[in-house]
């Protein structure tokens, strides 16, 4: 048996049980549960439940703080510059994003961009609670440094994601979810717990050469930019990662580049920056919805180049994978991914364990 099914609210209660076994607030611990558990519903395997181990790290060594709240340091009526506090990532950016939408809808757009915060899960999370007000959404976060720009050998810049939402008529929408590096370290993470290869074009070794060993990008090596190589376009990526560094590190005065803490080692807080957007359709030219409808019509019905291959837009991929979770009736994971897990219950007293009895061919 290499996967097995667990229903949603299992895995939900199982996070904020763990949480509050290490000292969360009960609320805390359910915002990080929502996104974490949203992320597996969506197909992001890499910033699911998978992550739970290194939340609860943070908060038992002290180096997340267990209380306390966002406070607002400085704003106009569009903007906001955010302390964190050293909260978790997640109730950073809840307060972040509300505050974003509160302001477009009072002059058509909010930029809040946050020091002092945390990994926060999927950057998509953020974006898409905007759709639910009719508004563009968008989110960014730096992290640590995990990506070897183009001609480099070392680590300078976080997989820093971007995150853009926009509605469409009858609850459709365009939803970018991506990492500005060529995959996620969550997706080498998995590869290596499972004992897999990783592509070509995902990482390179200790010397800045590709490398299709999980083990070797994890020690001492790094991931490549979105494109690979230079040849392919890494240049590109490289460009990207650092745009969002100027939105997160640099604009919210938080840490940034290589002054991030390294990946995972818990011996300084982490002050992430990070940036969130609202943008009011209304302030714009009518008809935005109809105009996104036609425009994500356009691409889906283009013909495929390999039939039984439809062209699908952003968010497609994780609407496929929503539809699935509800056809299986919970969520797939990998046997390993759920031992862990329960190890990790286990050293918190958290009972019951998540359940292994529910096998997926």
């Amino acid at each position: 048996m290499n996967r097995c099914l667990v229903l949603q609210s299992e895995v939900q209660s199982f996070i904020e049980k763990c949480m509050v076994a290490t000292g969360a607030k009960p609320s805390h611990a359910k915002s990080l549960a929502d996104v974490l558990v949203e992320g597996d519903c969506r197909g992001h395997y890499s910033h699911g439940l998978n992550r739970m181990d290194m939340y609860v790290k943070d908060i038992q060594t002290g180096i997340c703080s267990k209380d306390g709240e966002p406070i607002i340091e400085k704003e106009s009526v569009a903007t906001a510059l955010v302390n964190g506090e050293n909260v978790l990532g997640p109730v950073v950016g809840n307060f972040c994003m509300d505050l974003a939408i509160k302001k477009a809808k009072d002059v058509g757009i909010g930029w809040v961009v946050a020091k002092g915060s945390n990994h926060y899960g999927i950057a998509g999370y953020y974006a898409m609670q905007a759709l639910k007000q009719d508004m563009i959404g968008m989110s960014y976060t730096n992290t640590s440094p995990l990506v070897v720009p183009t001609r480099a050998r070392d680590c300078t810049l976080g997989t820093n994601p971007i995150s853009v939402a926009a509605p469409a008529n009858d609850g459709d929408s365009f939803v970018l979810d991506m990492a500005t590096s060529a995959v996620a370290l969550g997706k080498v993470e998995l590869h290596h717990r499972s004992g897999d290869t990783i592509p070509e074009g995902w990482g390179c070794d200790s010397h800045g050469k590709p490398s299709t060993d999980p083990g070797k990008v994890l020690s001492g090596g790094g991931l490549l930019p979105i494109g690979g190589c230079e040849a392919t376009g890494g240049y590109k990526g490289f460009g990207l990662g650092m745009m969002v560094e100027v939105f997160c590190g640099i604009l919210a005065g938080s840490h940034y580049s290589k002054h991030i803490r390294t990946w995972k080692v818990t011996d300084s807080v982490a002050n992430l920056g990070q940036c969130f957007v609202a943008i009011n359709p209304e302030n714009f030219a009518p008809g935005f919805k109809d105009r996104m409808s036609d425009l994500l019509t356009l691409h889906r019905d283009l013909e495929p180049a390999e039939p039984g291959t439809p062209v699908m837009v952003p968010g497609d991929p994780e609407r496929i994978n929503i539809k699935r979770c509800k056809e299986l009736g919970g969520l797939s994971y990998h046997i390993n991914v759920i031992n862990h897990m329960n190890k990790v219950a286990k050293t918190l007293g958290v009972t019951p364990e998540l359940p292994v009895n529910r096998p997926l061919a």
